[in-house]
């Protein structure tokens, strides 16, 4: 007995080591994330926080720190000609485009789970601003050339010019009937290429929430009779309602962390101009509305969606 129990224990330490092992190779994978996230991530953001509180002064090789309080974001507040009404303009945006991307990409994202000659060609369309998405890029793409530099690339702009719908609404003399419904109306067709650009990543996600659907749902469904629209009420929809409030978390801060929107750009413009001071509490400010609205929409949404072991 006591020769197994040895070879027992001596088995349950091997067995131990090699966990322990497996555990410092994980240690070791984090560590690294932990050093970059440390350097990169919490040590500027602790020193964007405090510049908020302070007035900066640049001197060469270093800047100078001095306690103000609340002054920067009083002033950033009251006394800037731009940064509430960027503000105002960004939330809007937000408000109006976030439910159009979403609808766009389950949208394409059913259509692009059919069958079909050309799927996978498609699906790659679709997922490619994805992969380009830089900046310069969607400037030269949508049409503005004031920031890259590039006149010679006007030409090739004009092929995703949407004012065609403009037009088109004149020449038929709708284009008057109401000033506040063409406006709306121009504005979505005006961004029709920013909405397609922006919902690569939730189409994605729509498309394997719907790759998730059991068969036995679709046979069951088809054995009950059920038409394409009940079917996507019934099934489709109550399935992919997880990755609506995930997408639509996604959207909100993709929208509001966009590089070339008013307020991420009037912030870098305050940066450029040495004053770190103001362009940090306006950075804060927008980050509280940012994480108070994300709040909101989860609390309210939260409450609609399904979950299959509800």
């Amino acid at each position: 007995m006591s020769v197994k129990t040895e070879a027992s224990a001596e088995k349950k330490r091997r067995r131990m080591s090699y966990e322990r092992k497996k555990s410092l190779y994980g240690y070791g994978f984090i560590g690294l994330w932990l050093v970059g996230t440390v350097i990169f991530f919490l040590i500027p953001l602790g020193k964007s926080l405090w510049y908020s509180f302070c007035d900066v002064s640049v001197d060469p090789g270093s800047l100078k720190t001095k306690f103000t309080g609340l002054g920067n974001y009083f002033s950033v507040l009251s006394e800037d000609p731009y940064y509430t009404e960027y503000l105002g303009d960004t939330l809007l945006e937000a408000l109006w485009k976030t439910p159009l991307i979403l609808i766009f990409s389950l949208f394409i994202a059913v259509i692009l789970n059919q069958k079909f000659r050309g799927r996978t060609l498609a699906r790659a369309v679709f997922f490619l601003p994805v992969i380009i998405a830089t900046g310069p890029v969607y400037k030269i793409i949508s049409g503005d050339m004031s920031s890259t530099g590039n006149s010679g690339a006007q030409q090739f702009s004009t092929m995703f010019s949407t004012d065609l719908v403009g037009e088109l609404m004149q020449f038929l003399g709708i284009y008057g009937i109401s000033d506040r419904m063409s406006g709306i109306i121009s504005a979505v067709a005006d961004n029709i290429f920013g909405i397609v650009w922006s919902a690569g990543i939730q189409i994605l996600l729509f498309l394997a929430a719907l790759q998730n659907i059991p068969s036995s749902a679709r046979e069951a469904a088809q054995l009950e009779g059920a038409t394409a629209w009940e079917y996507f009420w019934k099934i489709t929809f109550p399935y992919v309602s997880p990755f609506i409030l995930a997408n639509l978390i996604f959207t909100i801060i993709d929208s509001f962390t966009n590089p070339m929107n008013s307020v991420m750009n009037r912030i870098v413009s305050m940066k450029n101009q040495w004053e770190f001071g103001a362009a940090s509490a306006m950075a804060w400010i927008y980050f509280v509305i940012v994480l108070a609205v994300i709040s909101v929409i989860a609390a309210v949404v939260g409450r609609f969606i399904y979950y299959e072991n509800d």
